[in-house]
């Protein structure tokens, strides 16, 4: 007898395939007094080195499928791996005590695993203790001989099925085999949520239940697009699931055929639809899914994929592919955005209760501890900015003050560059990245001074709502329809537009199918995304009707109270 259950919609698609579990080995031990203590260092040091070797692996898998975006978070896996106080610890707790390896390492590990999840108001410690969980694991395997699961051995069509799935898993799932996974947690904004749609494999999350529903081998039908899974459907359901699979199938064959049209409404506006990248090697995707700018890349990555600092030639050198690789279309570069979750081991940052709200971003920058790396980065891009359209955006403003700081560094910098007989930009344009309410509600004060706005709305909205996207026990809150938050969108694009200025979007809902009509709407001049949904963004604009909109958002900054209400407005109106 068939079963629905439902979850969050996380990435598009249709599948039906069988279940694979992805099942945790027995990795239970005994503890065990031992003599020889250099042994059980030694073996330590073996498994950690296979684990070191297992990881790197996983990770250049990750670089080459998802883009080294992605890949970033094995990083952390491998400084964990690395780390030589948590490493010191357990052999000093093996010779100490004489205990097998096994025993030290879960002993130390779940000390620190225990110390950053008691730390809930802090999501960035909470996410190191999943990293140190994940770590732990692997070693404990290497330790007792043990396979964990290897999803890049699939080798048949399945549907994944899990409690949850790590960067690692899903590093590994190979789109030709894994047609879908289900968990029983997770978010849209999720790790495994964000990968599933660059991979684009139809994912559902949050279930809740559906590894308690599942046995091996079970038939399941995914529909990515509206959160159900059906477990043992009928003959019925199958042929409408693969009904519902071939309409999307046909969909995207038409969304193809709009890769070099220009992105209009029905009533005949152009709007500019952008991606979001990484590094230079994301171009393929922009240029394969017909982007017609660059709306945020995030340089961050030079940062954190080096073992130093970058050098000013080594910034120029990333900065000059993307400008001559996008001929002369618009590239918007965000300046260093480092803290938070994003960590450099060659940057010592002090350790912050809540590091989210802490030092990072213009914040390090603006610093005296960030002021050369800041200005390195300014040359680099002032270099750069004769080979294409360079616009340079501030992330984590909140005061004008701020912004002004920033602003006289690039001048400074421009000026010395420009004596030094340097050839530089004069149409480069200069912005911020709103996504602190703070800036949101003073942008007519920010418009007068900058060139451009792009919300960065994965922030705004949970610190506005004050609440962590990543923390599940209030993902609830996690609103991007909110009319909240619609209305502080629209205070910044109606700021900009006054002082003849444009605003865009780059954070994820700038390519939510759900907020792209409202958006369109309020005015919203830009709309940078994942490269996966250009298309799909490109031919919903055809069937917009730009005043239409505008009644609808109207409507939902005006006559909507929650969340919900706005959310049964736009069905209405775009069916």
């Amino acid at each position: 007898m068939s079963e629905m259950l439902k979850g969050i919609a996380a990435s598009d698609g249709v599948a039906i395939a069988k279940a694979y579990l992805l099942v945790q080995p027995d990795l239970s031990f005994d503890k065990k007094s031992v003599d020889d203590t250099s042994a059980e260092e030694s073996r330590l040091d073996d498994a950690l080195a296979k684990s070191t070797t297992e990881l790197q692996a996983i990770r250049e898998k990750a670089a080459q499928s998802l883009g080294e975006e992605e890949a970033q978070v094995f990083d952390a896996h491998l400084m964990v791996l690395s780390d030589p106080e948590m490493i010191g610890q357990i052999k000093q707790n093996i010779q100490d005590n004489k205990v097998n390896a096994e025993s030290a390492l879960k002993e130390v590990t779940d000390m620190y695993i225990g110390m950053f999840e008691a730390m809930d108001d802090n999501a960035y410690m909470q996410e190191r203790a999943a990293d140190i969980r994940d770590v732990a694991k692997r070693i404990l395997a290497h330790l007792l001989g043990v396979t964990l699961p290897n999803p890049s051995m699939i080798n048949e069509e399945v549907v994944v099925v899990a409690h949850d799935l790590t960067p690692s898993d899903t590093a590994q799932l190979d789109r030709t085999y894994v047609k879908a996974f289900v968990t029983d947690i997770g978010g849209r904004t999720s790790h495994s949520a964000i990968m599933a749609r660059s991979l684009e494999i139809p994912a559902i999350v949050g279930t809740k239940e559906i590894t308690a529903k599942v046995k091996e081998g079970d038939i399941l039908a995914v529909n990515g697009i509206d959160g159900d899974v059906i477990v043992h459907p009928t003959d019925a359901e199958k042929a409408d699931f693969e009904a519902k699979g071939k309409e999307y199938a046909d969909l995207k064959v038409e969304w193809e055929k709009l890769k070099h049209a220009e992105t209009v409404t029905a009533d005949g506006k152009h709007i500019e639809l952008a991606a979001n990248i990484g590094t230079p090697k994301d171009l393929e995707g922009v240029h394969n899914n017909g982007a017609e700018a660059v709306g945020l890349y995030r340089t961050e990555f030079l940062y954190m994929d080096s073992p130093d600092f970058p050098t000013e030639d080594e910034q120029y050198t990333a900065y000059t592919a993307v400008l001559e690789g996008m001929n002369g279309k618009p590239v918007v570069v965000r300046t260093m955005d480092i803290g938070g979750d994003k960590e450099l081991p060659y940057l010592q940052l002090p350790h912050e209760m809540n590091p989210f709200l802490g030092y990072r971003a213009l914040r390090i920058s603006l610093s005296e501890r960030g002021d050369e790396m800041f200005r390195t980065q300014m040359r680099a891009l002032l270099r750069a900015s004769v080979h294409g359209n360079l616009r340079i955006m501030f992330p984590m403003v909140a005061t004008l003050k701020e912004f002004r700081a920033a602003k006289k560094i690039f001048e400074e910098e421009k000026a010395k560059l420009v004596s030094e007989g340097t050839k530089v930009s004069d149409t480069i344009q200069v912005g911020i990245m709103i996504e602190i309410p703070a800036a949101a509600v003073i942008a007519d004060k920010f418009a007068k001074e900058v060139d451009f706005f792009s919300i960065g709305t994965n922030d705004l909205i949970q610190y506005t709502m004050a609440a962590d996207r990543m923390n599940e026990r209030v993902s609830y809150l996690y609103q991007p329809y909110n009319p909240s938050i619609l209305r502080l969108i629209k205070n910044v694009i109606d700021a900009s537009h006054a002082e003849g200025k444009w605003t865009g979007m780059c954070g994820e809902m700038g390519g939510d199918q759900m907020a792209v009509p409202l958006l369109v709407g309020m005015g919203l001049d830009e709309f940078s995304m994942s490269a996966t949904s250009i298309l799909q963004t490109r031919s919903l604009m055809k069937r917009l009707d730009t005043k239409k909109m505008a009644e609808l958002a109207d409507r939902a900054l005006n006559d909507c109270d929650t969340m919900e209400e706005v959310i049964d407005l736009v069905k209405d109106y775009t069916k």
